[in-house]
């Protein structure tokens, strides 16, 4: 595991997001509100928008909260400004991480951030500074119990991905950007069902790192990650399955 299946799949981060459901809301209800000033607040014609409000109703947010969303970002109800920004540095022991940000304030933000990388052992850095060690890709997921690896293969690769791969109990179609919506519009088209569906940045390289440079690690990701602002972290780092064991027996 690296990247982003890495750090989406630590067993015990599931508790700290479960922790944080309103602070999650309201980084799903920006996403929306975005989603929806660019592409418009029709789900249907608005690919983007789409998965924003599935990923909502998966993580069981309100119907009303996620139409309060779609019409602020329509310019229906009144709202803040969200400007996107991607901010680069080193985390400890050279890691290097990234981290895609919805903020109303860019200088308060840019602080906040700072100060964390700073007091955690890291440093953020300038634009470009790590941003060439990752690649965009789409990447869709989609549990193994809802179709045979065979068929989503022959789907997908018709479609333009490049890649299926089983991680757990889910299948990861992987695909370049302009490949995306025709990817999914296949997988839609065959009526099988997707966990997830959306746009990330994978390392080209990783670090291995042992239990106590996990542990600073995971600490400052889970700081950046807590933050208001903060829609996503990704680092480039490698845990091997004998420290993650270690980690969550701590836990």
């Amino acid at each position: 595991m690296a990247g982003h299946s890495h750090w989406a799949n630590i067993a015990f981060k599931k508790g700290l997001v479960d922790k944080k459901r309103g602070k999650l809301f309201g980084k799903l209800a920006r996403y929306i509100i975005v989603a929806a000033r660019r592409g418009g607040g029709d789900p249907a014609a608005n690919l983007a928008l789409r998965y924003a409000i599935d990923r909502a109703r998966k993580a069981s947010m309100s119907n009303d909260t996620i139409d309060r969303a779609v019409k602020k970002g329509t310019g229906e109800l009144e709202t803040e400004t969200y400007d996107e920004v991607l901010y680069e540095g080193y985390g400890p022991h050279g890691v290097a991480i990234l981290c895609e940000i919805l903020t109303e304030n860019r200088n308060r933000t840019a602080g906040e951030i700072r100060k964390f990388f700073e007091v955690n052992g890291g440093n953020l850095g300038s634009t470009g500074c790590v941003a060439w060690m990752f690649e965009r890709q789409g990447i869709i997921q989609i549990l193994c119990k809802s179709v045979t690896e065979d068929r989503l293969f022959e789907i997908a690769l018709e479609a333009g991905a490049s890649d299926v791969r089983q991680v757990g109990d889910l299948f990861e179609v992987i695909c370049a950007p302009d490949a995306f919506q025709a990817v999914t519009m296949a997988i839609d088209a065959a009526k099988i069902p997707t966990e997830s569906a959306e746009f990330v940045r994978v390392p080209a390289n990783t670090i291995d790192l042992n239990v106590d440079e996990a542990r600073a690690v995971l600490k400052l990701m889970e700081i950046l990650e807590d933050h208001d602002d903060v829609q996503s972290v990704t680092a480039n780092f490698n845990i091997p399955d004998s420290v993650i064991a270690e980690l969550e027996a701590d836990s």
